[in-house]
């Protein structure tokens, strides 16, 4: 989904988005202050292989419980990890060792991690990425036994495929739940204006505190990191959301090179096309992205593309019309509501790439060199 504005069907519900981590401060999530206690959970199941029990033996070693202080005030959260390597990399989301209550998001003020054996110690903040919810911690390895996770991949993944999540829900440390795969290539809230792309949604049980943490699949390989619960009563409904490990592999080849991610940038906001709207609107095809709003200055205006200017009401929604339709990047053809995002998000800053555009009822190719995505 492409930043900027989108009209909203008229019989859309509201629903609440809520971070994941646990917060008695300012840290973002929801809060906890009372003692953390540890409580072992664990659910043994069989199912097409999965075996719940050998996953929480494997993958539980390497979940830590992290938790971070924010300011002179003491504000803290508490959200989940896992270990990364040997040298003592760490992995979890970006809101639970970031705080944006001052206007611009921060790092946290200390950061402690808590492995399994109860050992404490500080951490480092290598780098965070808010547009994928990503940070990469850095602890002193010397004298701990750790336990990496191994990195799995997501491009495969089906839904009803069982998975396994691991972490600190309300505090409760090493906790595991279980589910399925409810979708993929999901598009969830991250810490900008911009979406996360290809998010996994499941119905393990995830709730504030197991943000940062594991969702692994039946070899205990981590696919996803837990991230946010969509609800209406601020608990867990069976609707959480994990960023998906390829996501999380760029950021942290981003993140260790320099502290930072980049990504590509064009500069639209768009609505994707179906077949009954396209006819509706006079448009020869039944695929892509109209264009509601090309950013002025952005590389979309630069190279000419242009968004609507009417409206239209159809089919319970609103549209906005008269903008060009992206049909296709690079020969990747824009299919999908998070298509155009999800291709542009491939590229890096600067690369060219090759639209099939659809301008005044007629096909053109179109350059466009990608930006830099601005931070909001």
């Amino acid at each position: 989904m492409s930043n900027g504005s989108r009209f909203a069907a008229p019989l859309a519900l509201a629903l609440l988005l809520a971070g994941c981590g646990g917060s008695n401060g300012d840290g973002g999530g929801v809060g906890r202050q009372d003692t953390v206690t540890t409580r072992q959970v664990v659910v043994q199941t069989a199912s097409r292989g999965f075996d719940a029990a050998e996953v929480f033996r494997e993958a539980s070693p390497g979940v830590i419980t992290i938790r971070s202080v924010f300011g002179d005030g003491g504000g803290a959260a508490e959200g989940s990890g896992f270990v990364l390597d040997d040298d003592g990399r760490v992995v979890t989301n970006a809101h639970v060792v970031t705080d944006e209550s001052s206007g611009d998001r921060k790092p946290a003020q200390a950061v402690y991690v808590e492995f399994p054996d109860r050992n404490v110690v500080a951490a480092e903040i290598v780098g965070f990425d808010p547009f994928a919810d990503v940070a990469l911690l850095a602890v002193e390895p010397d004298g701990f036994d750790l336990h990496p996770l191994e990195l799995g991949d997501d491009s495969s993944l089906v839904v009803g495929q069982p998975v396994a999540a691991i972490g600190s829900p309300f505090g409760e440390q090493q906790s595991l739940s279980v589910g399925v795969v409810s979708a993929t290539d999901r598009s969830v809230e991250s810490l900008t204006k911009f979406q996360i792309e290809g998010a996994i949604q499941t119905d393990a049980s995830i709730n504030p505190g197991n943000s940062g943490g594991p969702l692994l699949d039946a070899g205990a390989r981590v696919i996803g990191i837990n991230q946010q619960i969509e609800t209406e009563s601020g608990a867990n409904d069976g609707v959480g959301f994990a960023v998906p490990i390829s996501a999380v592999k760029r950021s942290i080849a981003q993140l260790e090179e320099d502290g930072e991610a980049e990504y590509a940038y064009i500069g639209v906001s768009s609505q994707a096309l179906y077949p009954q709207l396209a006819r509706k609107l006079g448009l020869d095809t039944d695929h892509g992205g109209l264009l509601d709003e090309v950013v002025s200055g952005a590389p979309a205006d630069e190279a000419g593309l242009e968004g609507g200017e009417g409206r239209v009401r159809f089919q319970a929604g609103a549209y906005r019309t008269g903008g060009d339709v992206i049909l296709s990047i690079e020969g990747h053809p824009v299919i999908g509501p998070e298509d155009l995002a999800r291709l542009v998000s491939g590229y890096e800053p600067g690369e060219k790439v090759t639209l099939l555009v659809l301008h005044d009822g007629e096909r053109e190719a179109v350059e466009v060199t990608l930006g830099k995505r601005p931070s909001s």
